[in-house]
């Protein structure tokens, strides 16, 4: 990326004064290169983990188990995305809070690279813990690193920005995958710590670039919070500690005595969070209002990512052990279908950001309501979609890998009417009061989602038949039609949020 560093006139004593990356502040280099390694280790080993979970080779579970494990799994990096910028905020500061969380997601894949059984779930919460902290404030840094709200560079920033999470999705499964299938499941777990690694290196190396504003504590903790703070955690992780203590040594310790309580705090958290901020009498009835309105966008997003992230469980499942993964009579790994949906998105990004804009100027552009009634449909109409290959590997044929691909295309899609839509109309409609944390509320709306998809799977619930399939789908379709169908009131309550 050196080579991208052009000499450019900007005003001297901002960051990156001396140089720019394509026009930007230099430290914006650092953070792509951070982000971007940091994605190839999370979707690397996120592409083996069922994969492995299932494997004879591997822990040989269920799949249902092995479905559990991942939405669980992913319901907690996302809901560890609240207290990670807490964390910052009122302890290290975002630069140092992303170097923490570089050294212990580095640390969680070595431990998963480790040839034992008894480790794997340490290294699978060390990896959620780091992920949690990192998620929330590397994007903050970007943002530091902008004049304000109104520098015409900052979108462009936060542009490029998204470009070095998608090449780091979409390398990792080609390299990762294809070790850990091909050669080690442990092997393709020490690559996603060497990605890590070498993250973490340039990040130390190109940290003073950054804005002077990454290192400052927004409100720190006094010297009363710190004791009280410490107290409180060393209070319950030994209640933690006693309680699965007791549960071991009386020999009734099974897995889901550790699965069942994160995701029914996925689930239970989300709404106690939305709860306490909407009944929050500080709020204006133009506050008010609009959270009333964020909660229709907030459900939409969880019944999205519900079926949005079984792109990554059920149907890799589904790939490994019914589909014919072959291009052209050539056989590549099932962890490669999980580069699909980066490189769609890279491809198919640009056209959406234009054609909002080209609609904007006709006076057409979908409304955010309207936007998100399509992605529910379209994430239903995926699932709609599944039943095909789904049908056809019940009556003991292989399904074409054109099939998963198509699903994913149209996921994408979905994705893309959703995700950026969602991220900016959370920034748009938090209250003031709020503004701060009210990204950590959006990803717990992912975190909601996958602990619906984890209760299912402890349940017992198997999640690549018909039936269920169908059901989802059915569940999508008819909640983006009722939000569709209720898009003029959510517009009222919206107020001046267009």
């Amino acid at each position: 990326m050196a080579s991208s560093l052009t000499k450019d006139s900007v005003t001297p004593g901002t960051p990156g004064s001396e140089k720019t990356f394509f026009g930007h502040p230099r430290g914006l280099a650092t953070l792509f290169m951070t982000e971007m390694w940091e994605r190839f280790s999370y979707y690397g080993m996120r592409a083996l983990l069922p994969l492995y979970l299932v494997a004879p080779g591997g822990l040989h579970l269920s799949a249902a188990t092995a479905t559990a494990i991942y939405s669980v799994y992913l319901s907690l990096v996302y809901l560890l995305a609240l207290p990670g910028g807490w964390f910052a905020d009122r302890v290290l500061g975002p630069r140092k809070t992303v170097a923490v969380a570089g050294l212990i997601i580095m640390l969680g894949h070595l431990t998963l690279a480790l040839p034992t059984s008894g480790t794997f779930f340490a290294g699978l919460g060390l990896v959620a813990i780091g992920s949690g902290l990192l998620k929330a404030n590397i994007s903050t840094m970007v943002g530091h690193l902008y004049d304000g709200p109104d520098d015409p560079r900052r979108d462009g920033g936060f542009t490029l920005f998204y470009i070095g999470i998608n090449l780091g999705a979409f390398a990792a499964p080609l390299i990762i995958g294809t070790v850990g299938e091909n050669v080690n499941w442990h092997l393709g777990f020490a690559l996603a710590a060497l990605g890590m690694a070498l993250g973490l290196a340039q990040y130390l190396l190109g940290s003073r670039h950054l804005s002077a504003r990454s290192s400052h504590v927004p409100t720190p903790l006094s010297a009363e919070e710190k004791t009280a703070t410490l107290r409180k955690s060393a209070m319950w992780a030994a209640v933690a500690v006693v309680f699965y203590a007791i549960v071991g040594f009386s020999g009734h310790y099974t897995l889901n005595w550790l699965l069942v309580p994160i995701t029914i705090a996925g689930l239970i958290i989300p709404i106690m969070v939305i709860g306490r901020i909407k009944r929050d009498k500080e709020l204006d009835r133009v506050e008010q209002s609009k959270m009333s309105a964020y909660i229709w966008f907030f459900v939409a997003a969880a019944v999205f990512w519900m079926i949005y992230d079984q792109g990554g469980s059920t149907l890799s499942i589904f790939a490994d052990s019914s589909a014919e993964n072959t291009i052209f009579g050539w056989n590549f790994p099932v962890s490669w279908y999980q580069s699909v949906n980066p490189v769609l998105i890279m491809a198919l990004a640009p056209v959406f950001a234009w054609l909002w804009l080209a609609l904007n100027r006709r006076g057409k552009e979908p409304s955010t309501a309207t936007k998100f009634a399509s992605g529910l449909v379209l994430i239903g109409a995926s699932f709609f979609l599944f039943l095909a290959p789904l049908t056809i590997a019940d009556g003991g044929h292989k399904a074409a890998a054109m099939w998963l691909v198509a699903i994913y295309f149209v996921q994408t899609v979905g994705e893309l009417t959703v995700s950026p839509v969602g991220l900016s109309v959370t920034t748009k409609m938090a209250p003031t009061k709020y503004a701060s944390q009210m990204m950590g509320v959006w990803f717990l709306a992912v975190t909601a989602g996958d602990a619906t998809t984890g209760l299912l799977s402890i349940a017992g619930v198997d999640l690549n038949k018909t039936g269920i399939v169908a059901l989802q789908a059915t569940l999508a379709a008819v909640a983006g039609v009722a939000v569709w169908m209720y898009r003029k009131k959510v517009k009222e309550l919206m107020g001046d949020v267009h």
